[in-house]
């Protein structure tokens, strides 16, 4: 790919300006809270932008186009099954729990909820995780880097990390959201003709249908049998595993997202921030997927467009946008591509390092290792945790290198922690006699099922550490399925060992069960500020694209 100096000079430009962001927000970060939640002061429009972008990072943007390539349009699937639904869940139903708790975090609501030690354990895994995830972006990173520019990969692991370091030490989850922003309208700009010239080049959707498989080109056709489509997976693991526990796992209850909404200024826009979110989320599909899919068409027609391959011999699917990039994009435009892809992929790892550095601080290091320290002792510990989050982010890039379709990685990731944790999260906000021992004990061994599934299956080579029983025709099947397997196991364990231990009596679960929380009513609010609106409008645009494309 040949970047001239105009290219060079957008994606300097771009850096010049987040680490900016960082200086000038300095001035305002004083005090922990400030750092880690920004003292719940941002306005809805950009809480609801920072929502979206906090899961349009790498893994995203990146690994939406490669499985494009790889699965087709079932990957729309993400969208229009596994987010839309779970969205408008939470937003109608969970946000008066989080936000009127007044809880920092989605452990700190675990403690409230059930005990400390439920907390704990969800604050361990999740910490894994944010980590994983920003490894996974910080790999995507360095790898375009080193594809585009030409740069060595180590080099740009640690260039990349030590510029997204800068603005997160110094202003924090401000921060990082405000970046978030700036990174949601790049996107945009960035992609979006990619997509326009793509499909003037292939001939338009006739140019699709005619040089793509059909099978890829649809959601629902193939789902029978796990066999008889791209993704390999049938249509019990896809809604259970992916619409049901995966979906409502991650968008309800991964503190990553649920903390761009708890920073809201009221408990109405806390509501309405998933929801105004889903409205862009719906049609993301158009601008992530869509380049996947265009890229088969002109691989037919065009030399110049193949993927490469990886350091195991298999396609590279993650490569699928740095080829559309460099094959289609004139220099200038190039270079706003490019930077769009790189705002991605930092902001991406500044929100799970910003996610990671509250949970740690709050409900690891607070709870159980310096209690009633001062605020400017918190707020120094959540700088060094920062730092401590950037540095475990670099080890786990090297391990998601391994992987030639990153979001199946990150489905992996996310089967093991926020499937069981779904199902705790379900039982105690419909059912009160769950108790924070059936909690914990459903939590250790629904991560204990999932780590034992992925022991025993293999999926494209991956995974059969212990034996092989069962191989899957994707990693993606591997994952839904082991996101119910470990969801189901949570579920039963919990509400068994809730039925032989003692609840907590109900004046201490006020606010944190659905039956016995009060209903608010505004009547003076229009119907536009109402959330139950809102996601009914947003299921039923959901409805249509899933006929249309069925």
């Amino acid at each position: 790919m040949h970047l001239h100096f105009i290219d060079y000079g957008i994606i300097a430009l771009y850096f010049i300006f987040v680490v900016g962001v960082g200086f000038v927000l300095k001035k305002k970060i004083k005090t922990g809270n400030d750092f880690l939640m920004s003292n719940r002061s941002i306005p809805l429009w950009i809480t609801s932008l920072a929502f979206i972008s906090a899961n349009l990072g790498a893994q995203e943007v990146l690994g939406m186009a490669a499985s494009g390539s790889k699965y087709g349009f079932y990957t729309a699937h993400y969208y229009w099954l596994g987010a839309a639904i779970a969205m408008v869940f939470l937003g109608v139903f969970m946000m008066p729990f989080y936000y009127g708790s007044k809880a920092r975090s989605v452990p700190e609501f675990l403690k409230l909820r059930y005990d400390e030690k439920t907390r704990t354990f969800n604050a361990l895994s999740f910490a894994v995780m944010t980590v994983f995830s920003s490894g996974i972006s910080l790999y995507a990173l360095a790898m375009l880097m080193q594809t585009i520019l030409g740069w060595d990969f180590n080099l740009s692991v640690w260039l990349a990390a030590g510029i997204v370091l800068i603005y997160t030490f110094l202003g924090g989850l401000t921060s990082a959201v405000y970046n978030e922003v700036l990174q949601f309208f790049l996107i945009v700009l960035g992609i979006a003709p990619l997509v326009f010239i793509g499909l003037h080049k292939a001939g338009g959707w006739e140019g699709i249908m005619h040089n793509v498989d059909n099978v890829k080109l649809h959601l629902w056709k193939g789902m029978e049998n796990a066999a008889h489509n791209p993704m390999g997976v049938d249509a019990f693991s896809l809604v259970f595993g992916l619409g049901f526990v995966l979906a409502f796992g991650y968008w309800c209850t991964d503190f990553l997202v649920v903390q761009r909404a708890m920073i809201s200024r009221n408990l109405n826009e806390a509501q309405r921030t998933p929801l105004i979110a889903a409205f862009p989320k719906i049609f993301m599909p158009i601008i992530v997927i869509l380049p996947g899919i265009i890229i088969l068409a002109l691989q037919k027609q065009f030399p110049g467009f193949e993927l490469p391959k990886n350091a195991n011999g298999a396609t590279d699917y993650n490569m699928t946008l740095p080829v559309m990039l460099s094959q289609l994009y004139p220099s200038g435009i190039l270079g706003v591509g490019i930077t769009a892809l790189i705002a991605s992929f930092m902001s991406g790892m500044a929100g799970n390092v910003t996610a990671f550095n509250t949970v740690w601080t709050f409900d690891i290091y607070q709870t159980h290792i310096k209690k009633n320290a001062s605020e400017k002792h918190y707020f120094y510990i959540g700088k060094v945790t920062t730092v401590a989050g950037i540095l475990i982010s670099i080890a786990t890039a090297y391990f998601a290198r391994q992987f030639n379709n990153i979001m199946d990685l990150l489905q992996l990731v996310f089967s093991f922690v926020n499937a069981p944790l779904f199902a705790t999260f379900f039982l105690g906000m419909f059912w009160k006699r769950t108790t924070g021992h059936g909690a914990f004990w459903g939590l250790l061994s629904g991560t204990s099922a999932a780590a034992l599934t992925y022991g025993l299956t293999v999926a494209e080579g991956k995974g059969g550490w212990i034996a092989n029983i069962h191989t899957f025709y994707s990693g993606t099947s591997q994952a839904f399925n082991i996101a119910w397997i470990a969801f189901t196991i949570c579920f039963i364990v919990t509400a068994l060992i809730s039925l032989v231990t003692k609840p907590k009596p109900n004046e201490q679960l006020v606010g944190l069960v659905y039956s016995l929380t009060p209903k608010q009513k505004d009547p003076t609010r229009v119907w536009y500020k109402n959330p139950l609106w809102l996601g009914i409008i947003v299921l039923l645009i959901t409805l249509i694209f899933n006929i249309i494309f069925f």
